[in-house]
């Protein structure tokens, strides 16, 4: 209680191990862990929130691998237990492991990566250039172009997201076609997968969508995870159906899979934030 910035001071200047637990992945982002590195602190957290991206082995340690579950209260437990022979087999022993001169070598370089690694990454500094390098100024450049020539690319677009909106229920993905069939089949690491899809378009034309392969590793549930989207070139219409294709790369071994996607496509918007549609295979 009563958690505000002068007790986070002393909070980080005065511990060696940072103790994060949200439930994953309910964390929004989890700064506290951030300011404990500039201080030489440690995290040891839930890979959720900004430890997901910051986590490195040589540089403090996860509870979990990510992993959830429907069961909040077996999550808990699970996690718990991680927790437990965490710090019983490895924060404990290597902050108490001492050389002949009392100093803790292997937990100081531990430290010194945790520094090296992640204080250029996550600081306020870096945050705001990206901010302005990918957001601010990008948006500034293209109002400016939306309102030059009297708003003219400005109602240009207004008037495409119009017609897009009408007539995106007639977007419908009508055959994908490969060189495989069935499971069983095998690519080798390093081939590509051919990929030829067919799509009826209805009153859009090409030009107005984006036709894309998500492909990645699949679960247990053969669900894709780490996705990939890929956009297809269009070849050729026939009769009334358009064909996109392009080449999946297999750079993983393992089970692969993929799925197929149309989305609107304009040089002047910002999408899918301005039209948030998809059609899904």
């Amino acid at each position: 209680e009563d958690y505000d910035i002068d007790l986070a001071r002393h909070l980080v200047q005065g511990v060696d191990v940072w103790l994060n637990t949200p439930r994953r992945p309910m964390e929004a982002s989890g700064t506290s862990g951030m300011k404990v590195l500039a201080n030489g602190g440690l995290n040891v957290s839930i890979p959720d929130g900004w430890w997901a991206e910051g986590y490195d082995p040589s540089a403090g340690w996860s509870i979990g691998r990510g992993e959830e579950y429907p069961d909040p209260d077996y999550q808990d437990r699970v996690e718990a237990n991680a927790l437990y022979e965490i710090l019983e087999k490895e924060v404990v022993p290597l902050f108490y492991e001492r050389n002949s001169s009392g100093i803790p070598t292997a937990w100081l370089e531990r430290v010194k990566n945790s520094i090296r690694l992640l204080v250029p990454r996550f600081n306020t500094h870096r945050m705001v250039a990206e901010y302005t390098e990918r957001f601010y100024l990008p948006a500034t450049e293209r109002y400016y172009t939306l309102i030059a020539d009297d708003l003219k690319r400005a109602r240009n677009l207004v008037e495409w997201k119009a017609r897009v909106r009408n007539y995106w229920p007639q977007v419908h993905v009508d055959r994908v076609e490969t060189p495989i069939d069935g499971e069983g089949n095998v690519f080798r690491v390093g081939a590509s997968l051919p990929v030829s899809v067919y799509v009826r378009l209805g009153s859009l034309t090409p030009e107005d969508v984006s036709v894309q392969v998500y492909y990645g590793p699949l679960d247990i549930n053969h669900n894709v995870t780490r996705g990939t989207a890929l956009t297809l070139e269009w070849k050729r219409q026939e009769n009334g159906v358009h064909c996109f294709e392009g080449q999946v790369p297999c750079n993983t071994s393992g089970m692969q899979g993929f799925s197929v996607r149309v989305l609107p496509r304009h040089p002047d918007a910002a999408l899918p934030q301005e039209l948030p549609l998809i059609t899904w295979e």
